[in-house]
């Protein structure tokens, strides 16, 4: 679905390029993951697929044609929900969908599916100040959901959630990515977070980079909980923390 081809990349003012000749691709209804360091890239990534950066060389592509050639074909999810304080819930949801001009009575019917399944059908009225952080995060995703993309990128969605609801809300990401069947590409610096969630996690190793490594998360879906705790993934996990350690002291 998404395709990087030698893409060379760099901000004004910088030395050298943060990556160079840098081909990566993403299958379509995949859920893969990217860590790294801090300033290592990641989000850069996002910002090229989104078109908010040019490469100075290659191409980045989904379904096979130039991103520059289409519209609404991925939606993003920041760290922080960026809901409107003064919407409610069902405005907030809505808003992707006003601003494409979909019809309002497709807009109550396709935001009453999403809030049942993110189970919020009863806090439509509530305004962001009224939910808890974890409510927030599902309202934000629910927004995404309703861009109308098959490419959801989501940049530490959970990162400044407390523990608990931090898994829960993880758990029930996959529930909606089993049920919507999009193709979702995660930014996180919890090793954990990614084994959980992916089909593949893609580390970056240094700069300038021009691949990531690629790691199969050796785990069926749907997954538990109790599946961390198995030998194989927590030498994965091990092997991935040594390997962030390594980068992040040179």
């Amino acid at each position: 679905m998404l395709e990087f081809q030698n893409v060379t990349f760099s901000y004004p003012g910088d030395i050298g390029p943060i990556m160079k000749d840098f081909s990566f691709s993403v299958n379509r209804g995949s859920f893969v993951s990217i860590i790294g360091t801090s300033g290592c890239g990641k989000s850069t990534i996002f910002r090229l697929i989104n078109g908010l950066e040019k490469p100075q060389s290659g191409t980045i592509a989904v379904n096979g044609k130039p991103i520059g050639e289409l519209q609404h074909y991925s939606s993003f999810m920041p760290q922080k929900d960026l809901l409107f304080p003064w919407y409610d819930v069902k405005q907030n949801v809505c808003l992707p969908m006003q601003l494409a001009g979909v019809p309002k009575s497709d807009q109550d019917a396709r935001c009453r599916e999403v809030l049942t399944n993110a189970g919020l059908a009863d806090y439509e009225h509530k305004i962001p100040r009224e939910l808890s952080g974890g409510m927030r995060q599902r309202v934000s995703f629910a927004r995404t959901l309703l861009a109308g993309a098959d490419m959801l990128l989501l940049d530490e969605p959970f990162s400044a959630l407390d523990y608990l609801t931090k898994i829960e809300m993880q758990e029930w990401l996959l529930k909606q990515w089993e049920h919507y069947h999009k193709t979702i590409i995660f930014i996180t610096h919890d090793v954990e977070e990614a084994i959980f969630l992916s089909e593949k996690v893609y580390v970056i190793r240094n700069l300038p980079f021009s691949s990531m490594e690629e790691v199969r998360v050796p785990l069926n879906y749907p997954r538990h909980r109790d599946n961390l705790g198995k030998p194989e993934i927590v030498a994965l996990r091990e092997k991935l923390l040594q390997s962030l350690r390594k980068e992040n002291s040179l």
